[in-house]
């Protein structure tokens, strides 16, 4: 009986042990991401907003996939956490078809953060046929960019419809000096 629980002691100690290494690795990897997408987002003048969501994405993300590594090296199994993690990803499959507008608008975040050659600042044009759709990136959004068009308007576009358009960068109108003086005449 004193074997069986020197085993099983031994087995819990070994689990807590990898535990800890897997936690220490995840918090490495956590950071050395989250420096690498603050730099990116830095680079690329990103809105705070915009890199927090990212950052608390790739995390959620990051500690699914050490969670599952976990209980593989544990010895939960491969075929049950599969199994596992494809119920998950399917009931979310299906709530989110319904909505597949929200799952295409959060998908072009995503793009948009890494890859959108334009900034907040920048004037731009969508090229769209009906509208006029121009003006100054005032923010850029999990679901959509708002533009303030030169009347002062702002256009709320979907991210998903700004990747699928083409989107014309405008240069800043030039300042032109005045030519215009003013002439006082200094009493005697």
């Amino acid at each position: 009986m004193q074997i069986f629980d020197l085993n099983v002691s031994e087995s819990l100690i070994h689990k807590v042990v990898l535990a800890v290494v897997m936690y220490l690795i995840y918090r490495l990897f956590k950071h050395l991401i989250g420096k690498t997408i603050v730099a990116l987002a830095n680079t690329k003048q990103a809105h705070a907003s915009r890199t927090a969501f990212i950052l608390r994405s790739v995390n959620i993300a990051l500690l699914f996939v050490f969670a599952s590594l976990y209980l593989i090296a544990t010895g939960v199994g491969y075929g049950d956490v599969s199994l596992f993690l494809s119920s998950i990803f399917a009931v979310l499959g299906v709530a989110l078809v319904a909505q597949w507008s929200i799952l295409s608008n959060i998908t072009a975040s995503f793009l948009i953060f890494f890859v959108f050659p334009y900034r907040v600042g920048d004037l731009i044009k969508v090229v769209e046929k009906d509208e006029d759709v121009r003006g100054k990136i005032i923010d850029i959004t999990m679901f959509h960019v708002l533009i303030q068009h030169e009347s002062g308007t702002v256009i709320t576009y979907p991210n998903n419809l700004i990747l699928q358009k083409g989107v014309l960068k405008l240069s800043a109108p030039a300042k032109t000096k005045s030519k215009s003086r003013l002439y006082t005449r200094i009493g005697k």
